[in-house]
């Protein structure tokens, strides 16, 4: 195993350390990703599955605890238990758990699904998690016999050094960037009982979507993140004066690998805010996507993603703030998140992409399903991944108004996209 774990822990990355202090009884910053396969899941053999992989990805078999100056990763003593999904995706991950797993293993049916607190990864570092979890499974159940590559690593394979480092630090600059930005226009709406959230799933064709962006000139993100924008403002302009009226804006999550050409499994995203200030005046889609566009090219050099991480890491190296104790520094960065976090952006589109698999998994796996939670402030999120020429987009909420799905997907029809609608809520 690598030096890293030589200790049997590991300190939280740069990105990580946000959300120990942030979260709270009633939400917990955790994601899911899920492939639905061609047949019903075997759930001995896939917890024989959890267990072979342990060794190849040690930064996964985690708790979280908490020492007197930081919160840091240790290996667990026992591997996740796979259980039934037997309830809504993203229930609450609370400390106790946490203390024994950041990892979660579900199935039902013919699906298998992870969810993780965000402090082990992030959504790529994640997908190869998952991909791999599934390939040895269908090994291990029916003697398929693979290709290794970026996706589907080799479970004999000792990790790599780069693999476990927190990369932040490396690709730091010595000008960090101002965290000083308008504050977004947040919706609100009437909370939902509980820890529920109601989950709407859009189905659409890939080739649509990106027939649909090539024709206003940008990527599929920029061209939902306009479609989101155009329904934020429609949604603001029905709830909101006109003198009141704020910035919309839709918060991106970049991922660093393709910037920096790392494959580190931490978590290795920066997210930029990209949006429109409806006093200026109306805008069209096409001005949208233009304006979007060029926002996220700016914000997305490797210069300047380097300043913001060292906005984020300047804190953390500080002398002085690393003499505190742990409740000290949850509240300055608790304070800073309620202030330049949130605050900035109307809700998340986090789109993975493409997962490109090819050869003989391809036959085995019917679909691909990427869900973000909501947040503290942001009662409605997005997750994007797309699979085997179809796009999932996840759009999930903790309040009983619906009006943003039926805005954003009715946006989408309107312009030829077709869409089949799924939900968890009746």
């Amino acid at each position: 195993m690598s030096t890293i774990f030589n200790k049997g822990w590991i300190r939280l990355d740069t990105a990580a350390l946000i959300f120990p202090a942030t979260m709270n009884s009633k939400w917990s910053n955790v994601f899911r990703l899920s492939a639905t396969l061609k047949e019903d899941i075997d759930p001995d053999i896939l917890q024989k599955a959890v267990d072979d992989l342990r060794e190849r990805f040690p930064s996964f078999y985690v708790g979280l605890k908490y020492g007197f100056f930081w919160c840091y990763l240790q290996r667990s003593k026992t591997n996740p238990k796979v259980q039934m999904d037997y309830s809504y995706p993203l229930t609450y991950m609370g400390k106790k758990e946490l203390r024994k797993n950041c990892l979660r293993v579900l199935y039902y049916k013919k699906r298998i699904a992870i969810e993780l607190f965000h402090s082990i990864g992030d959504g790529n570092s994640a997908r190869v998690f998952l991909c791999s979890l599934i390939g040895h499974y269908l090994k291990l159940k029916k003697g398929i016999e693979y290709q290794y590559n970026d996706l589907f690593l080799d479970i004999n394979q000792k990790p790599s050094e780069d693999e476990l480092k927190d990369r932040f630090k490396e690709f730091s600059n010595n000008y960090p960037a101002s965290r000083k930005e308008e504050n977004s226009f947040k919706l609100k709406g009437t909370r939902i009982s509980y820890y529920f959230s109601v989950l709407t799933t859009g189905i659409v064709s890939t080739y649509q979507l990106l027939e649909k962006a090539h024709k206003y000139n940008c990527t599929i993100t920029v061209y939902l993140a306009a479609i989101m924008c155009q329904s934020l403002i429609e949604l603001q302009n029905q709830k909101v004066a006109s003198s009141r009226r704020k910035a919309v804006k839709v918060t991106i999550p970049v991922n660093l690998r393709k910037v920096f050409n790392t494959s580190t499994l931490r978590n290795f995203v920066l997210t930029v805010n990209i949006g429109v200030n409806p006093k200026k005046g109306e805008y069209s889609l096409q001005e949208l996507c233009n304006e979007l566009t060029h926002q996220l090219a700016y914000e997305t050099t490797s210069h300047n993603m380097a300043s913001r991480i060292a906005a984020n890491v300047n804190p953390e190296i500080n002398k002085y703030l690393r003499m505190f104790p742990i409740f000290v520094k949850n509240a300055i960065m608790n304070l800073v998140y309620r202030s330049a976090g949130e605050k900035k952006g109307s809700l998340n589109i986090s789109n993975l992409g493409n997962t490109n698999i090819n050869g003989i998994l391809k036959d085995e796996i019917e679909r691909m399903e990427f869900i973000i939670g909501v947040q503290k402030s942001y009662p409605n999120n997005c997750g994007v991944i797309s699979y085997n020429g179809k796009t999932y987009i996840n759009m999930i909420r903790n309040i009983k108004e619906s009006q943003l799905e039926y805005l954003f997907f009715t946006r989408l029809v309107k312009e030829g996209v077709g869409v089949k609608i799924e939900s968890n809520w009746r």
